[in-house]
């Protein structure tokens, strides 16, 4: 996947809530670019403005592809992207777009590849705070024994989510083919 990331969020953000097989989420950008992607239970509807309810295209895309995605006909998002963070955060982010569909891999790989080899635990954190997870696929993220660790949308959602990749093995313990990256 190629992505570009910019430094700051729009003004004219519009959102609005799709229905997925794994629950109800909130798609926010505006005509250039998407800023956020809020899991099921990751957001309260009222607390957003209903004037700004919309659908940019940005957003229209990334809804199209929200559905390729979870039907199987899509296993490498290209939208236009600009979530909000730190360039170390960014840095993370955009590697995490090298994660292949069905592919994991762990902390401790990600930091290396980002050139921070002892920076597991900040990977971890700008992971947690991923603005635009499923599109920059942190669930495809694992402990460094295979095991599920956290994710924003709770270990039940990351589980799925693998599954629908076929990331999982039968004990419930992550796939490792990590070496399985997109050619850049």
């Amino acid at each position: 996947m190629t992505v570009t990331v910019g430094p700051a969020l729009g003004i004219s953000d519009e959102w609005t809530v799709i229905a997925t097989p794994v629950g109800e989420m909130m798609v926010i950008g505006d005509d250039e670019a998407l800023h956020f992607l809020h899991l099921p239970d990751s957001y309260v509807r009222r607390h957003f403005d209903p004037d700004r309810a919309g659908r940019p295209a940005t957003v229209v895309a990334a809804v199209e592809q929200i559905d390729a995605y979870f039907s199987g006909d899509l296993k490498e998002f290209s939208l236009p992207l600009d979530p909000a963070g730190t360039d170390f955060q960014r840095r993370v982010w955009l590697a995490l777009a090298d994660i292949a569909y069905g592919a994991t891999e762990s902390y401790g790989e990600l930091a290396v590849r980002i050139g921070n080899p002892k920076a597991c635990r900040a990977v971890g954190l700008a992971n947690g705070r991923n603005p635009i997870p499923l599109v920059l696929p942190c669930h495809r993220v694992i402990g460094a024994n295979g095991s599920l660790t956290g994710y924003g949308g709770g270990l039940e959602l990351k589980q799925r989510l693998l599954d629908h990749e076929g990331g999982l093995r039968h004990d419930g313990r992550a796939s490792v083919p990590a070496r399985r990256r997109r050619a850049s």
